[in-house]
């Protein structure tokens, strides 16, 4: 019964995050929207897993856990410097600049 309403209370909080995913004032907004949907997902993939019994759900959360990481820092550098190949010099040229 507790579980249950632990995947309800997830259910809710998820489309709370796509709202927020929809109508994000910025770029940046809607990528971290995205990831706590993610987040929530790895959550409700383990709970759904206790639920039916299935510990090898655990594995697919954590892959999808990697995944959702990996996309939100690619994202975010993508919008950042508009491409995802940035040169290392030019980022030790900006570094330079800022201390």
């Amino acid at each position: 019964m507790l579980v249950a309403a632990g995947v309800a209370g997830l259910v809710v909080a998820m489309s709370l995050m796509i709202v927020r995913a929809m109508i994000g004032p910025s770029h940046y907004d809607r990528i971290l929207a995205a990831n706590s949907f993610g987040t929530k997902t790895v959550l409700l993939i383990a709970l759904m897993g206790f639920l039916f019994g299935r510990p090898d759900f655990l594995d697919i959360a954590l892959v999808y856990a990697l995944i959702n990481f990996v996309t939100t820092i690619a994202l975010m550098k993508f919008f950042r410097y508009r491409t995802l190949a940035r040169p290392l010099g030019a980022m030790a040229r900006e570094a330079g600049k800022d201390g």
